[in-house]
């Protein structure tokens, strides 16, 4: 390499190690411009600056005194000072051999005084310099020395955390594409096995309503246990990856305790070995209502409960639940499932709650299952504050415990009238379905309800048999061709003006969807594979006009309450101040994500926050907290659009009940 000024032994590794950095022609940094201050006052110098050298040029990433972003680098000091691990200090460039003709000293910048310290990378390349520059001689004492080296370190200091912050900023999104993929090839996946599952087990239950033989109906018994298996096992990887993107939500509702428990245990009294007994014990003192997550304490239960169940040959499972604590508003409980089974090795214990882990390699083999199960139980009792534990000795049992706390329930049990499929008429019903076998499914099922079913390929097709016939209710599909199930619902809704209730059926499992159902207007939603009782509560709820549509959000108003201080007329104005300014807040956030407004999604989100703690809607507060860590980034994803929707929706819906309290 030839030049007219000196080149560093290592000038090719030097510059890799500069590149690194991706600092050039990057703009104004806070922390790099109270540098270059901080050096001209400890100095006392009108000129300071923070620079980096590459092939051809000296660019200031911060300056004072200079005025120009770069120089050839040729004409700079610098180049002497990378030579070196130490500060170059030259007092008098007038009587300095090198320095003394440069065209800096004797016109440009008047350089009289020059001190430079290198920027020296953790592994040795001095990639620039950290300058105090004077037009009068001067020589700088120990402390100022020491104070501009010390200032070089934390200028490189700098320059690690703005690397790493980048490396795991790119990271960042690397991993969420990866997870948006994953999630994305779950909930296809998901559909796609959904899809002929809700065909198989439709047909074998109506298969199993049937006159068969002892020998057809244990067949008939053995494909419905198989496919229920098979949609435990689809079930379970989709709420794991749910619990992984943190968008597994638990419910805050009332709900029976004891009723759940024996439910619990009246659904698994099927699984039970001939030489196994089964018992549940309730602490007498348990209450009937609580507050909770009733779903993902059925599922933990199913959980444990059923691998008792499966690895107990002989001997007993036993469930207990006990009430280990109660407060002015809440209840603490413990459960417990023990069984006389082959145990869990010692060694194997720590990892038993891990996910893809089962006692022994050969459990699989006998037995089945994923090795999900206990991961998903660990996580969904942790989602909700409670901890899981396990006492084991191999041949001889184990004990799995896990405690739980809900809060009181201020509301008494009603018993809601049943309606039998007769009292709801001759109802004619429209199924939008693509798919031949769901609807030959569906057709048999209807027919079954003592129900009228028309079938349309597609949403276009529903629509013109709508404006064709009447019809007292909607099935329907979300993926279809032409048509979707959603863009059909808003015609429906919108151009139609029509109010006949709909019904989602779907085998998609998407994050967000039962409230984008709603949204554009849908009634009810029923994920295949569906059970016949579930869709036929689904008619009955959505035609009897005294009952909610859909589930029905609870507002905790105990915060509220406490700031009043019994003040009426205080809450009442801050109930009102929410129904009147909180939907056009959402409204402006929706127009602002669509815009990519970053700093108003920002702004939006975090002001509406301390809203939703007043009114303790934790779930939208959560929604918000999402939204504006996206918009700080810089970057919506798929994530931020669902928590758009879903707190759109949730807002809706909590205006709908302050209304009529």
């Amino acid at each position: 390499m030839n030049k007219d000024y000196p080149i560093p032994d290592n000038e090719l590794q030097r510059l890799a190690a500069l590149k690194r950095y991706n600092i050039l022609d990057t703009l104004p940094d806070d922390a790099f411009d109270d540098a270059t201050k901080l050096v001209a006052y400890i100095c006392g110098v009108p000129i300071a600056h923070i620079s980096f050298i590459d092939e051809n040029r000296q660019w200031f990433k911060s300056e004072i005194g200079i005025g120009v972003s770069e120089v050839p680098r040729e004409i700079t000091f610098c180049n002497y000072t990378i030579l070196d691990t130490k500060i170059l200090e030259i007092n008098d460039t007038h009587v300095n051999e090198t320095f003394k003709d440069d065209p800096n000293v004797t016109g440009g910048f008047n350089v009289r005084f020059y001190a430079g310290v290198p920027l020296t990378t953790p592994d040795g390349y001095n990639i620039g310099t950290l300058c105090a520059v004077d037009h009068v001689v001067k020589e700088l004492n120990e402390n100022q020395r020491n104070a501009l080296s010390i200032v070089a370190k934390h200028v490189m200091a700098q320059l690690e955390i703005g690397t790493k912050n980048n490396q795991l900023y790119a990271q960042r999104k690397i991993a969420e594409r990866a997870v948006l993929a994953r999630d994305s090839f779950l909930a296809n996946m998901s559909h796609e096995i959904r899809t002929p599952l809700n065909a198989i087990i439709g047909f074998t239950d109506l298969l199993a309503q049937t006159e068969l033989d002892d020998t057809q109906r244990d067949y008939i018994g053995s494909v419905q246990i198989a496919g229920e298996n098979l949609l435990l096992i689809v079930n379970d990887i989709l709420d794991l990856s749910k619990i992984e993107s943190g968008n597994l939500p638990i419910e805050s509702e009332p709900f029976n305790l004891k009723k759940t428990l024996k439910h619990v245990y009246s659904l698994l009294k099927v699984k039970v070995q001939k030489d196994v007994e089964f018992n549940l014990f309730l602490d007498a003192e348990l209450p009937d209502l609580v507050v909770g997550d009733q779903g993902r304490l059925n599922q933990i239960l199913v959980n444990l409960i059923g691998n008792a169940l499966k690895f107990t040959n002989e001997g007993e499972v036993t469930v207990s639940v006990k009430k280990i604590e109660e407060t002015e508003d809440s209840y603490s409980f413990k459960f417990s499932i023990k069984d006389t089974g082959i145990g869990i090795p010692k060694d194997k214990l720590e990892t038993i709650f891990e996910r893809f882990t089962q006692g022994e390699e050969s459990t699989t083999r006998t037995f089945g299952g994923t090795g999900l199960g206990l991961n998903i139980v660990k996580q969904l009792v942790e989602l909700q504050k409670g901890e899981v534990h396990v006492k084991s000795t191999l041949n001889r049992g184990s004990e799995f415990f896990f405690t739980l706390s809900y809060k009181k329930s201020n509301f008494e049990e009603t018993t809601v009238k049943t309606v039998s499929k007769n009292d709801l008429g001759n109802l004619k019903i429209l199924l939008c379905e693509d798919n031949v076998l769901n609807q030959k499914l569906a057709k048999s099922v209807i027919n079954n309800f003592g129900f009228d079913l028309d079938i349309a390929q597609n949403g276009e097709e529903g629509i013109e048999l709508l404006s064709q016939n009447e019809y007292d209710l909607v099935l329907m599909d979300l993926q279809m061709p032409v048509k979707d199930g959603y863009q059909t619902t808003e015609y429906i809704r919108n151009e139609m003006n029509s109010s006949i209730p709909i019904i989602a059926m779907t085998a998609h499992s998407l994050v967000g969807e039962q409230e984008r159902c709603y949204k554009v207007g849908m009634n009810a939603y029923v994920p295949k594979p569906f059970k016949q009782s579930i869709l036929l509560k689904a008619i009955k709820t959505v035609m009897t006009p005294d009952s909610d549509t859909h589930h029905k959000r609870i507002i905790d108003m105990s915060f509220l309450d406490e700031m009043s201080g019994g003040d009426a007329e205080f809450r009442k104005d801050m109930i009102d101040l929410f129904i009147e300014k909180i939907p056009s807040q959402s409204e402006q956030l929706e127009e602002a994500f669509k815009n990519t407004d970053y700093d108003s999604v920002k702004k939006l989100a975090h002001n509406m926050k301390s809203s939703m703690d007043i009114f303790m809607l934790q779930d939208l507060s959560n929604c918000l907290s999402i939204i504006e860590e996206e918009a700080s980034s810089g970057e919506f994803t798929a994530e931020t659009l669902d928590k758009v929707n879903i707190f759109h929706c949730g807002i809706e819906e909590v205006v709908k009940i302050l209304k009529e309290l």
